[in-house]
């Protein structure tokens, strides 16, 4: 098991950042590798559904925790055998997540979580 934590700032205000991530079918705006969701409602824990990647790979995933409060979500992602754990984080003008999971996925993940956190900050 590897964790990896990634933090990115941008000129977005914390609602902005927010609003982004708590309704799944905007995720594809921030996060370029995610071409659609499959999910019915809002960030939730128990909210599961799919993603849609790059070249049609599809992903199970399922919402832990949301502590809007914090700015705070926790959610998994499965595809196959390969089980990631990614907890997000979001502030003024920043955002962050830290992934955990099998080395090889982590690693593979880093630079498509670092696009979409900079997207995620950004006007």
């Amino acid at each position: 098991m590897t964790t990896l934590r990634i933090r990115r700032r941008g000129p977005a205000s914390k609602y902005e950042i927010w609003a982004r991530c708590r309704d799944p079918r905007r995720w594809p705006e921030w996060a370029p590798h995610i071409r659609e969701v499959i999910a019915e409602g809002p960030l939730q824990p128990g909210l599961e559904g799919e993603v849609v990647g790059l070249l049609g790979v599809h992903a199970r995933f399922e919402v832990l925790e949301v502590d809007v409060e914090r700015g705070r979500w926790t959610w998994v992602v499965r595809s196959g055998a390969v089980r990631v754990r990614i907890e997000h984080e979001v502030g003024e003008g920043r955002a962050g997540l830290v992934l955990s999971g099998p080395a090889p996925a982590v690693v593979a993940y880093a630079p498509l979580a670092r696009a979409a956190l900079g997207r995620l900050v950004s006007r």
